[in-house]
């Protein structure tokens, strides 16, 4: 550990490191907690493995090809979790830990049980490449990729968690009717010590929280005779590396088709997961970081590739060790590094990879069932972090149609071709598909720059109101964050009132509105001279109360301005006046 202060990391953009975090993503933690907190990922992940002994046994592999494919993917995890965590031109710079992921259990398991393990070269050649691609395009997609789309991704996928969380936490049976008293006890047990130790915890005891809870969930669940195949262990060697396997190409077209798209699908995922743990570094979080989701899609599909010569399954970012990073309150890509050298460590070692994998399913669906929760939330964060209108609301809930519906009906996925099939069969996809045509649809007719003028006979009490209902309205549409629309509401209004309060023949005729991801701007459009913006401190210090008859009027119009002027420039970043031909404006410009 002595030799990590001396790695000099990429830099990442420059985060507002939010208070609650115990270690946020630049920051080195001790070396004792370093270890700890990587071994929480570490047991977290490990757990996963079961995906790909699940598509080894579809597919009727033996048992030294179903060892050599979980090394080889112990080694995919290993290398993408580090590149993710390293950053620079390789990964995000976030921690991110990466899993073998359950969308191509089914299909996989399919491909091994006609073409064999050597089937595996191919298809992580295609699911790698295509994500490569992706990786270049993404960081041009920020129009059509706005924080809605992430945040119905993230309630998906927290929503796809439920049921077997649920199922794993009661062991419950595969019709749902039969519990297991036993197994719901273990599992609430480790929920409760998780969520108690998380919340109520001392600073040091919330970084081990997941950890404490395992161990605990553990220790009752071996008291009560629930830890089984130990026995397995004996028979793991103790050392072994993957056995190469002899690659086969000659596969079905259809079936090349189908890995990409469901490679450039899983890709929303990451995308989601991306912004999520980008947010929880930056407490000033305003918008995705397109530059970042794309190289973290570059990391994940890199590690992908390169380990698709050694038979890997296919891997992508964990949703479960997301909440981890929520749970320990700390989010240092140190502890990506460590837990991506200690997996490659691991991949060597099958009776330590058996060993985690042994962990009772209650305690893991314990886990689960924390980390539903929390991306449920955090889902419903990034939706509402945007105004809505009419057509927001309807890409959100016609998405969320979809993609439970699916959830809710699998049997949908049985009425469309053999071929299609695999692309209806997971909510998660279905809905962020959804939401991205429908947020492409409904982004036509909506220009990015409005106006509204205001008739002459416009009685003035009423000028004010449809000032405000055209910013509200027009921020809506635009999708401006909730903060800023509210501000720029409040300094539109209040703009309005100081021309009005300036005489000299001023009255506002118009308001007018530009957007882009990076820049709100309201101009109110009024007759008369343009106001001076700049504060006048000689009449500033003018009595009113001191004046003279004469003068009354005029200190308390200056006294009045220079009220808003104070307020304008608390709520607008920037303000600016001039005039244009028949015409004068007053301009507020917010940074979003």
């Amino acid at each position: 550990m002595a030799i990590l202060p001396n790695i000099k990391l990429p830099p990442t953009p420059p985060f507002k490191r939010p208070r609650d975090l115990a270690y946020a993503s630049d920051e080195l933690p001790p070396p004792l907690t370093l270890a700890t907190l990587s071994i929480q990922h570490i047991a977290t992940a490990l757990t996963l493995i079961a995906y790909v002994l699940a598509a080894a046994q579809i597919g009727g592999l033996d048992a030294r090809a179903t060892q050599s494919m979980v090394t080889a993917t112990l080694l995919s995890m290993a290398v993408a979790t580090f590149l993710q965590a390293w950053g620079g031109r390789l990964g995000s710079g976030l921690l991110l830990v990466h899993v073998p992921t359950s969308l191509l259990v089914a299909i996989l398991g399919a491909i091994l049980a006609k073409y064999g393990f050597g089937s595996m070269v191919i298809v992580g050649l295609i699911y790698g490449g295509v994500g490569l691609v992706i990786s270049f395009v993404f960081p041009y997609l920020r129009a059509i990729l706005p924080p809605a789309v992430a945040g119905v991704v993230l309630c998906l996928a927290g929503l796809s968690l439920i049921a077997p969380a649920l199922a794993e936490t009661g062991s419950l049976s595969a019709d749902m009717v039969h519990l297991s008293g036993s197994d719901a006890l273990v599992g609430i047990f480790t929920l409760v010590m998780i969520v108690g130790l998380s919340i109520w915890g001392t600073k040091q005891s919330k970084l081990f929280s997941l950890l404490t809870g395992i161990l605990a969930g553990l220790v009752l669940a071996a008291a009560m005779g629930k830890v089984h195949g130990l026995s397995a262990l004996a028979d793991a060697p103790v050392f072994d590396v993957p056995h190469l396997p002899k690659p086969v190409f000659d596969v079905d077209p259809g079936i090349i088709g189908a890995i990409a798209v469901l490679s450039l699908m899983t890709q929303l995922c990451t995308f989601g997961r991306v912004v999520l743990v980008h947010k929880m570094n930056d407490s000033n979080w305003h918008r995705p970081n397109m530059r970042m989701v794309g190289a973290g899609i570059f990391a994940n599909s890199l590690g992908n590739f390169i380990t698709a010569w050694l038979g890997a399954y296919p891997c992508t970012t964990s949703s479960t060790n997301i909440a981890v990073n929520h749970i320990s309150h700390s989010t240092s890509r140190w502890v990506g590094l460590t837990t991506a050298v200690l997996i490659g460590l691991i991949a060597f070692l099958p009776q330590v990879s058996l060993a985690l994998t042994l962990i009772p399913r209650p305690i893991i669906g314990a886990v689960e069932v924390y980390a539903a929760a929390y991306l449920i939330v955090s889902g419903i964060q990034l939706i509402s972090a945007r105004s809505m209108d009419s057509r927001a609301i309807f890409m959100i809930g016609l998405s969320f149609v979809t993609g439970v519906g699916v959830m809710f009906l699998p049997g949908i996925a049985q009425l469309v071709p053999q071929s299609f099939r695999f692309m209806v069969e997971n909510g998660i996809v279905v809905g962020g598909v959804t939401a991205v045509i429908l947020n492409v649809i409904f982004r036509l007719g909506v220009k990015q720059s409005a106006q509204l003028d205001l008739a002459q006979d416009t009685p003035a009490a009423n000028i004010g109101r449809r000032v405000v209902d055209f910013v509200e309205d027009h921020c809506a549409s635009w999708g401006a964050r909730r903060d800023v629309a509210v501000r720029a509401a409040q300094a539109a209004l209040e703009a309005s009132e100081a021309i009005a309060a300036a005489g000299q023949g001023r009255r506002v005729t118009g308001v007018r509105g530009s957007f882009d991801e990076f820049n709100l701007n309201i101009e109110l459009l009024h007759s008369g001279a343009a106001l001076a913006i700049a504060a006048d401190q000689k009449k500033l210090e003018e009595n009113v109360l001191e004046a003279d008859d004469d003068t009354f009027h005029a200190a308390l119009e200056t006294a009045l301005f220079n009220v808003s002027h104070v307020l304008l420039t608390r709520l607008a970043d920037r303000l600016g006046s001039g005039s244009r031909s028949k015409y004068s404006y007053l301009r507020l410009h917010f940074n979003h």
